[in-house]
C-alpha cells in the first residue's frame, strides 16, 4: 500500500512540474510571433494562390494537391521559423521544380495537441503533407509508437543516408529518438537541444576558488550525488545551487534509460520515484529558492531571495532566456558576462522540432533534397551552417551537425569569452535518446 502510494504521490509531482515548465515555450514564443499568421482573408479574393516573394504559397486548406502530375509540396510547419527555413531553401535553390505550400499551426486549432496526428493521418480538411514537422514532445509517437506507419524512412527518399549522417556527425540522442521500430531514420532536426549547466562564474569563484568549466564539472557531477554535495557547498555560502526543483527535473528525467510508458503500461522507473528524495531534500535544506519557472528571471540577474548558482538548459535557454534577463549590456552590469557552461551532472536534452516524410508522398527525391538541406547539408550554403552563424534568427545558434558546428568559433561576451560551440559540443557527447516513450509529454516536460 505505502509503496502504491508513493508512486502515486510521484506521479502527481511530475505532472505538476510539468504544467509549471512554461521557460520552454519562451524561445517558441519568440519564434511563432513571426512571420505573421496566414489568413484566409490574405488569400486573393477571387481563391488564385500566387507565391510572395520568397516562392512559398501558405495553403488556404482547400485545395487538393495529391494530383499525380502536380509539382506541389506540402509542408507542415509547427512554428514560424521553419517557415522561414523553407523560405531560405527556395531563395538558395531557385531552380526547384516544385512549389511549396505551408501548412501552419494557424490553420488548425492551437490548442489541439493532435492536430499534427490527425493531420498525417488525413483526418483534417487537407491532405496529409509531404513533410511535417514534431517537436519532442511528440516525437516517439511518430517514430516508434503509434503513427510510426505514416513515416517515411529516409533511405527510400534517394539518400544515402548512413554516409550523411556520418559525415554531419549527427549527434546519438538524435538517431536514438529519430529511428523507427526497424533502426532506420525517420526524423532528423535542425538544432541541437543537448543541455548543459549554465552557471555563474563569480559565485564558483567564491565557493570553489576557480570558475574553470573543467573544474566546475567535477565539482557538480558526474551523477545527482555530487550535485547535491555542490548545493551543500553553495548553502554554506549563502547561495542556491538552482532558483527550484523545477529546474532540475527536465534534466533528470530526460537522463534516464526510459521512457515513462512500456507497451502502453505506465511504468515509473525507481530512479524518477527517487526524484522525490531529491527534491525533498533540496527544498527542506534551503538548496534553491523555490520559484517557479515564470519566476526565474530574478534569479537570472542576481536580484532573486538569494542569488543562485546556476540553470540546467541548452544553448536556447542561455540565448533566449538568460542572455535575455542579463541585467545589463556590458561585463560588469548585472550578471552579463560573469556566466559559463560546463557538463550536467547528467546527459540531458530537451526541445527543438525534427522533420520526417509523410510515406504517402509522390516526391520522394524532391522531398530528400529538402530533408538534406535542412538536418544534413554541411556545406556554407546549408541550413545548418546558416543557422550555425546566426543567419536566420540573428542569434548563434547550435545546429544538430556537430561537423557544422566544430567549423565554427564563437567566443561569447556574456560566457566571459567561453567559446559557446566548443562547450555545446562536448556536453552532446554524453546524451542519449532513450528516455521517450508514447503519451510521455504528459509526465515530462518536453
Amino acid at each position: 500500500m505505502k509503496k502504491a502510494m508513493r508512486q502515486l504521490v510521484a506521479v502527481l509531482l511530475c505532472l505538476s512540474i510539468a504544467g509549471c515548465s512554461s521557460s520552454e515555450n519562451v524561445r517558441e514564443q519568440a519564434l511563432t510571433s513571426s512571420p505573421t499568421p496566414v489568413t484566409q482573408e490574405s488569400q486573393d479574393k477571387a481563391g488564385e494562390q500566387e507565391k510572395d516573394d520568397t516562392g512559398v504559397v501558405p495553403d488556404d486548406g482547400d485545395s487538393n494537391n495529391s494530383s499525380e502530375g502536380e509539382k506541389v509540396i506540402t509542408i507542415y510547419c509547427e512554428n514560424g521559423e521553419i517557415q522561414k527555413l523553407i523560405e531560405k531553401f527556395l531563395e538558395l535553390h531557385p531552380d526547384f521544380e516544385y512549389e511549396i505550400k505551408i501548412y501552419n499551426e494557424y490553420m488548425f486549432r492551437g490548442d489541439d495537441p493532435d492536430r499534427v496526428h490527425k493531420l498525417i493521418k488525413g483526418k483534417l480538411d487537407v491532405d496529409p503533407p509531404d513533410i511535417y514537422s514534431v517537436v519532442y514532445g511528440d516525437i516517439y509517437k511518430c517514430t516508434r509508437g503509434s503513427d510510426h506507419e505514416y513515416a517515411l524512412p529516409f533511405e527510400d527518399l534517394g539518400l544515402d543516408i548512413g554516409k550523411l549522417v556520418e559525415e554531419a556527425e549527427i549527434p546519438q540522442y538524435m538517431i536514438d529518438v529519430g529511428a523507427n521500430p526497424d533502426g532506420k531514420l525517420v526524423a532528423l532536426g535542425y538544432s541541437n537541444g543537448a543541455g548543459a549547466f549554465i552557471y555563474r562564474r563569480s559565485i564558483a569563484r567564491k565557493v570553489w576558488g576557480t570558475d574553470d568549466p573543467a573544474s566546475i564539472s567535477g565539482k557538480i557531477g558526474p551523477g545527482w550525488d555530487r550535485f547535491m554535495d555542490a548545493a551543500a557547498d553553495l548553502k554554506a555560502r549563502g547561495y542556491s545551487i538552482c532558483s527550484s526543483i523545477d529546474d532540475i527535473w527536465n534534466a533528470y528525467d530526460m537522463s534516464l534509460g526510459q521512457g515513462w510508458f512500456q507497451d502502453g503500461q505506465l511504468v515509473i522507473d525507481p530512479a524518477r520515484e527517487a526524484f522525490l528524495d531529491i527534491a525533498r531534500k533540496m527544498v527542506d535544506n534551503g538548496y534553491v529558492n523555490n520559484t517557479i519557472a515564470c519566476e526565474w528571471y530574478d534569479d537570472m540577474k542576481g536580484e532573486g531571495d538569494k542569488e543562485v548558482f546556476g540553470f540546467l538548459g541548452p544553448y536556447w535557454m542561455l540565448s533566449y532566456v538568460i542572455a535575455g534577463c542579463r541585467g545589463g549590456d556590458t561585463p560588469g552590469e548585472g550578471t552579463y558576462g560573469d556566466w559559463a557552461v560546463c557538463d550536467p551532472p547528467a546527459g540531458f536534452f530537451w526541445r527543438s522540432p525534427m522533420f520526417l516524410a509523410h510515406r504517402d508522398t509522390r516526391h520522394r527525391e524532391a522531398v530528400g533534397e529538402i530533408i538534406r538541406w535542412l538536418t544534413l547539408d554541411t556545406s556554407e550554403t546549408g541550413a545548418q551552417y546558416l543557422w550555425a552563424t546566426g543567419q536566420f534568427t540573428g542569434i548563434v545558434e547550435i545546429p544538430s551537425s556537430m561537423a557544422v558546428a566544430k567549423k565554427v568559433e564563437y567566443k561569447y561576451d556574456f560566457l566571459g569569452g567561453q567559446d559557446l560551440f566548443e562547450a555545446y559540443l562536448h556536453v552532446t557527447q554524453n546524451v542519449r535518446g532513450n528516455s521517450l516513450s508514447e503519451r510521455g509529454s504528459t509526465f515530462s516536460s518536453i
